[in-house]
């Protein structure tokens, strides 16, 4: 049942390849768990003799014998909550046994960003390394370019192929998470770097067509999401950026900064492939907070 539920949401849902893999990750061990207290091999385990209790106590045993903390329990429970329901709807099972389990409490994260003018010095920074022609440092600097001037996500880059560039070079068009699709301005410095290493994969004899990657190597390989991910902490760090460094931070730095230059929410939301409003509203938090901030050191009265 677990492989025709992974083929369900890769082909019909169109879930990401990231989110396929979580969720057959958590309901691989949640299985394993049921199977072991119930005594059975795991081939021969019923999904439809779970009951509520057996998530509740799920729960119990993520949260204080594996110590998994709310946030990650949530998830867990989003990857089972879809596949019982998937279930119900083959008629494998016939209750709901989700109905009565509540999402867990967990405290409210502000996202992290980095200042303006922190990000100005990293800009400075990336411009003046990637003026030696070296092709991975203009691809670093492409990178980085990427995150803070469209704010998309880590998988939404990797994936980009040639063809999601228009012909010219004005936008992007975003294969975003459940397979939604945005289109995304290309701001002027942007469009130079996506031009040049165009160019350079061109002089390379590297595949430029449609359907080609657009974040490759010198050989035209693709840049895997790992290497992405330790190419943007590298470049935050040598420019000394404080705190958690992350290309999804550069996305959240990406959102408050357009907040604080008053950004329409709607508009941020559209951007950055939010399907709720809800979501796009936490960067009102952290206006709020750098509005604190500047009151609490300039207000005589403080």
């Amino acid at each position: 049942m677990i492989d025709a539920f992974v083929t369900y949401i890769q082909t019909e849902r169109r879930y990401s390849a990231l989110t396929v893999r979580n969720y057959r990750r958590d309901i691989e061990i949640f299985t394993e768990w049921c199977a072991t207290n119930a005594g059975v091999e795991l081939k021969e385990f019923d999904f439809a003799k779970v009951t509520t209790e057996d998530i509740r106590e799920w729960i119990i045993y993520r949260a204080e014998r594996c110590e998994i903390g709310g946030s990650s329990i949530n998830r867990e429970l989003s990857s089972l909550r879809s596949f019982f329901r998937y279930l119900r709807q083959r008629g494998v099972m016939q209750q709901d046994i989700f109905a009565r389990i509540s999402t867990q409490r967990t405290p409210r994260k502000l996202p992290t960003f980095i200042p303006e003018t922190r990000m100005e010095g990293l800009l400075d920074a990336i411009r003046a390394k990637s003026e030696n022609e070296e092709f991975r440092e203009q691809l670093n600097a492409l990178i980085i370019a990427f995150f803070y001037s469209c704010g998309i996500r880590l998988a939404e880059l990797q994936g980009m192929r040639v063809g999601d560039i228009s012909a010219d070079l004005q936008s992007l068009h975003i294969r975003g998470k459940g397979g939604k699709h945005r289109m995304i301005p290309v701001i002027p410095e942007l469009a130079l770097r996506l031009q040049s290493h165009l160019e350079r994969l061109k002089e390379l004899g590297i595949d430029t067509s449609p359907t080609a990657p657009l974040i490759v190597w010198e050989s035209g390989k693709s840049v895997s999401r790992s290497t992405i991910q330790r190419i943007v902490e590298r470049e935050l760090k040598e420019a000394d950026v404080q705190g958690k460094k992350s290309p999804h931070v550069l996305r959240h730095t990406f959102a408050t900064h357009l907040l604080n230059r008053e950004a329409d929410m709607r508009d941020i939301q559209e951007l950055m492939g939010h399907s709720s409003l809800r979501t796009t509203q936490c960067y009102t938090h952290n206006s709020i907070a750098q509005l604190q901030e500047v009151y609490e050191r300039a207000h005589p009265h403080k």
